[in-house]
């Protein structure tokens, strides 16, 4: 249905809210049997709101409707014209209600899928006459009535109206998705990302109309409630994010669960989904836990394809439109990890591919436009040309080789001090500072909330508290080990800080490797804590293009999804590795542990005794067809103990064709004290052993390429060649 029909349709509905919605329920039954079909449909309903009357704009509501819209229509089988999006000035309270009576409840019968999105504030608010008596709410375009009103009126659709109507669907094939919060934080918050929570006055109440209308709900519901309700936060204390990258922002949550949805199999389930979306949104720097709300007991195991109906076949994005010469294709890359695609390269390829995920066509990236890439086709002899809507799968990334650390300098910061740290910044090499909210950013240099604006007044002069300098994630956790002394120059903690930054610089050069979706290795690997009889599994990953249905739902230990697999200090750990595929391949680990430090598997070769001592060497580790592997391969006193501090922790298995020899020559350039041969140990020139990294998967790649067309300034990384799985957890 076109929005501006349905908005015709439901105009004497939105004048007589109430009366016309109770004769609703009336005659519904006879509406759906005059709309049934012969076979089940699949609707869906998507709000998003970044325009608010009286409070900041959003930036990423309206790009999370695209992204949804998009994964439904590309990858789930939504027909476009079941599809209803309501955004900005249309998304009233009214109408978002008036919307899920016709175009979801009026329409859906037993056995129909149904998707509810929204992306906008969310709040508390005042139920009653008590103030204690306050409930979850989402923010509506139209939320706080303009009429002066002591106390005011706001207009929210209560977050328990919202599951009545989910309870008034007649069939329990219904997902829920909540990019939203109700807490506003209390302190200014460091980072420069918006935070989906506003606060409602204290003393503003909710509209009577609202409430009616959930007393007539109730009258109708089901006790029950359906299906899956997917939401942004597990906690009160959490708050619903957006993230910030060249072209577009989004909800955190939005993008990292439809871009798992692009590259994963229906095979996999909602718990699973859950616990894979919450790692990727922490390895984007935030805290922030999705929760999950599965209605029925017997749906713990419940798979996406009896929710979303996934086809077959993963992929990096869709065919979007052609141009009229025929070479020129429009592709949307939202499979494609957010940190990875900031950085995608010209001259990357993508497969076309049939629903049995056979390549029928090669595109080369020409340029890219936020989450839409222009490409042109490799080959016009090819006698099968795109058409719009096939899967697109990525075969070659290209990456630029001169990648900075961009630090954002924190708006609380007075003038001086930002003029300080700017001409601090530029003299670190691979170092770029911005001004936070302007352009996006991976870590946020300011103060320490403990010492922020707290000036005293002692006699008649101010003083101010000293400052202590340091690094936030872009969520506004600190980093730990970045914080000076108070009182410290704000030149000196640049200074001080330079190490850190070459570490956090080439962790994020090593998470650009991040594959898991498209590499065509077929290796799994499970983090395990050596303990009692038998290793306790902690993480599964392997890689999805050759996932094994029974394998790739492998779940933590903590089998409550929205909470982080966590290993305690002292732990002794390893990872379990197996190659599935018919070819030797070569592993490389690396990654941050607790501290923020980088830490490497040094493998270490085995020396025979020997009169003369030997210098220690190190050896490639590689793995043979069929073949499983413990690393480190533990042996009494030569083991991978877990040490503090709390905080999150994360490693990067990396896999190739082809060994790793600068990589290895790196770390044994760097001449470490430690002569014990322990397997873990300090990386000392992490950018160093980054880029050697990406250098040796480049070779890998492009052994057999000609190199008059392989371009000098990039690395270039063969999907066939390399895989790379991230592993995040919480030492406690």
């Amino acid at each position: 249905m076109k929005r501006r029909t349905f908005l015709q349709r439901f105009g004497s509905i939105l004048a007589a809210l109430g009366v016309a919605e109770a004769e609703w329920f009336q005659f519904g039954t006879r509406y759906r049997q005059a709309l049934a079909q012969p076979s089940s449909r699949k609707l869906a309903l998507l709000v998003g709101i970044n325009q608010y009357s009286e409070s900041p704009a959003l930036n990423g509501c309206l790009v999370d409707v695209e992204l949804q819209k998009e994964v439904l229509i590309h990858r789930c089988g939504f027909q476009p014209s079941d599809i209803l999006s309501l955004t900005d000035e249309q998304a009233s309270r009214e109408f978002i209600e008036a919307a899920f009576l016709e175009h979801l409840i009026g329409q859906a019968k037993p056995g129909d899928l149904v998707v509810f999105h929204f992306s906008g504030y969310g709040s508390r608010v005042r139920v009653g006459n008590t103030p204690e008596a306050t409930q979850n709410a989402l923010v509506p375009a139209d939320g706080i009535e303009e009429a002066p009103q002591n106390p005011k009126i706001v207009n929210y659709l209560l977050e328990e109206t919202l599951l009545l109507m989910l309870r008034s669907l007649p069939t329990d094939r219904v997902t829920a998705v909540l990019d939203t919060s109700y807490y506003a934080p209390t302190s200014i918050l460091t980072a420069p990302l918006r935070v989906r929570a506003r606060q409602t006055p204290p003393a503003a109440v909710l509209t009577g109309a609202e409430l009616d209308f959930q007393k007539q709900l109730q009258e109708k519901a089901s006790p029950e409630q359906p299906g899956v309700i997917l939401s942004a936060t597990s906690a009160p204390n959490q708050v619903a994010r957006e993230i910030q990258y060249s072209g577009f922002s989004a909800g955190l949550f939005t993008y990292t669960l439809t871009q798992y949805l692009w590259e994963t199999t229906p095979t996999i389930t909602i718990p699973v989904l859950i616990s894979r979306v919450e790692s990727a949104m922490q390895q984007l720097g935030s805290t922030q836990q999705p929760g999950l709300l599965i209605g029925k007991k017997n749906q713990q195991r419940v798979q996406l394809n009896e929710n979303f109906f996934l086809e077959t076949t993963g992929a990096e994005g869709v065919v979007t439109a052609t141009e009229e010469d025929g070479k020129t294709v429009q592709v949307w890359l939202a499979g494609i990890p957010p940190h990875v695609l900031e950085h995608y390269g010209v001259n990357s390829r993508l497969n076309v591919v049939n629903q049995a995920g056979a390549t029928t066509q090669l595109l080369i990236v020409r340029s890219r436009s936020g989450l839409t890439a222009k490409t042109q086709i490799f080959s016009a002899e090819n006698k099968t040309s795109p058409q719009v809507g096939q899967l697109v799968q990525e075969a070659v990334r290209v990456l630029p080789r001169n990648i900075n650390l961009i630090i954002a300098l924190d708006g609380e910061l007075e003038r001086i001090e930002r003029v300080d740290a700017t001409s601090a910044f530029a003299t670190v090499a691979h170092v770029t500072s911005v001004v936070a909210g302007e352009q996006p950013a991976d870590y946020v240099f300011g103060k320490r909330p403990d010492t922020k604006n707290k000036d005293l007044i002692a006699s008649t002069s101010l003083i101010v508290s000293p400052s202590r300098y340091g690094l936030f994630s872009s969520s506004s956790e600190r980093v730990p080990n970045t914080f000076g002394e108070a009182g410290e120059a704000v030149k000196v903690a640049v200074q001080r800080l330079s190490p850190k930054l070459k570490t956090l610089l080439a962790a994020k050069l090593w998470r650009l490797t991040d594959n898991e979706g498209s590499s065509r290795l077929n290796v799994k690997a499970t983090l395990e804590i050596i303990s009692g009889i038998a290793p306790r599994a902690i993480m599964h990953r392997e890689t999805l293009r050759t996932a094994n249905p029974e394998t790739i739902n492998k779940k933590s230990a903590n089998p409550e999804p929205g909470h982080t697999p966590t290993i305690p200090i002292g732990s002794r750990v390893q990872y379990r590795v197996q190659n599935m595929g018919n070819k030797p391949i070569y592993s490389m680990l690396l990654g941050l542990n607790s501290a923020k430090n980088a830490i490497a598997l040094y493998p270490w070769q085995k020396v025979t005794e020997t009169e003369e001592p030997l210098e220690p060497q190190l050896t490639d580790l590689t793995i043979a067809p069929g073949e499983t592997l413990t690393l480190p391969q533990t042996t009494s006193g030569f083991e991978w103990v877990i040490q503090g501090p709390p905080s999150f922790s994360e490693t990067q298995l990396i896999f190739s064709t082809a060994p790793f020899t600068q990589t290895l020559n790196a770390l044994a350039a760097a001449k470490h004290p430690r002569a014990d041969q322990q397997p873990i140990l300090p990386i000392l020139n992490p950018l160093e052993v980054a880029h050697a990294l990406l250098q040796d998967l480049h070779n890998a790649s492009t052994a057999t390429a000609d190199p008059n067309t392989v371009p000098t300034d990039s690395y270039v990384l063969d999907v066939n060649h390399w895989a790379s799985l991230g592993f995040l957890f919480q030492v406690v």
